[in-house]
């Protein structure tokens, strides 16, 4: 079965002002969707045909530059999407609120440490929220469209928060003001999906 691009559960312009329609309907119709079938066409025929993703990434030769890239590229993007709501923002509650705090010392510092991974990935990346077996989490950043799953990439561990800082991820509306997205993007985490995702990774 050929991966397909996700749908999203909100409307393009639905994370406004935050995140703009336009971007994200370019975001979302061509960036990703052009992820999605590059990597079905780079596993067509080969032994990863029919893996989930997870499956595809977890144990991938980092040779393998089409799969490393455009697998990246559909796992990465979908987390994005999730981990966003119209009614996002706030802060997170329960294991996962104690979890940050254990590891941070408090949600604005976590903040503080998250910001600062997605500011400073030169070029293109990623900026992670990962937890880890046994429910310690971490943030580390990734280049291009690596990710913690991937074999010797960043902190390892679970991705549950994922944020984009490629600049077609923001540049329509922010220019060259990537601080300025990524203060935005706290306006519009879904949490509730966050903790959720954090429960299943621990």
């Amino acid at each position: 079965m050929a991966f397909q691009l996700p749908k999203l559960e909100y409307a393009y312009d639905a994370l406004e002002p935050h995140i703009d329609a336009r971007t994200m309907e370019i975001h979302h119709s061509k960036h990703h969707n052009g992820y999605t079938s590059k990597l079905n066409a780079a596993i067509e025929g080969t032994d990863l045909d029919g893996l989930t993703i997870e499956n595809i990434l977890i144990n991938l030769d980092m040779n393998n530059g089409a799969v490393r890239n455009n697998g990246g590229g559909f796992y990465n993007h979908r987390l994005f999407w999730e981990v966003m709501s119209p009614n996002g923002g706030g802060e997170p509650s329960g294991d996962l609120a104690s979890a940050i705090n254990d590891a941070y010392g408090s949600f604005e510092a976590f903040k503080e440490a998250f910001s600062k991974a997605a500011a400073t990935r030169f070029g293109s990346g990623w900026a992670w929220l990962c937890v880890h077996e046994g429910g310690k989490v971490e943030v580390c950043s990734s280049p291009n469209q690596d990710n913690p799953i991937m074999p010797g990439v960043g902190c390892g561990g679970t991705p549950v928060l994922g944020l984009d800082v490629w600049e077609h991820a923001y540049y329509l509306n922010y220019q060259n003001r990537r601080p300025d997205y990524i203060n935005a993007f706290f306006n519009v985490i879904n949490w509730e999906k966050v903790s959720a995702l954090y429960a299943q990774g621990k």
